[in-house]
């Protein structure tokens, strides 16, 4: 069992940048895959980005790359996602999650195993 808590989320006007956090409890952290996702009202759950469980790989959507990047601290049990240069358009709950059974990651929510419970982000134009 992993438990995922979000932090680091809030209102922050266009083109500024954030930085959430995500701290994995257990002590096999290092096996699983880390995405992103967010959600936003009346929308389906989408994919922004994802690293490896070795940290070497990282990818992302389209409309947040150059913008967004993803880290993983092993040794702390946390991953990070840092958002640069915000658009209202990424308005929406954002959600870590980790997947033990594929080790680069996925695009696809069905393929993670464990969920945090989101962390609200605004952007304001």
């Amino acid at each position: 069992q992993v438990q995922l808590v979000e932090s680091g989320g809030g209102l922050v006007q266009a083109g500024g940048s954030l930085r959430l956090s995500c701290a994995a409890s257990g002590r096999t952290f290092s096996r699983y895959a880390v995405g992103w996702f967010r959600q936003a009202p009346g929308k389906e759950r989408e994919f922004v980005g994802g690293i490896s469980q070795s940290g070497l790989s990282t990818y992302y959507t389209d409309s947040v790359k150059g913008r967004f990047t993803i880290s993983r601290d092993n040794a702390k049990n946390t991953m990070y996602l840092q958002m640069n240069s915000l658009k209202p358009e990424d308005t929406a709950v954002y959600y870590c999650a980790v997947s033990a059974r594929y080790t680069t990651g996925s695009v696809y929510p069905r393929d993670y195993d464990y969920w945090g419970q989101g962390t609200q982000v605004t952007v304001s134009s």
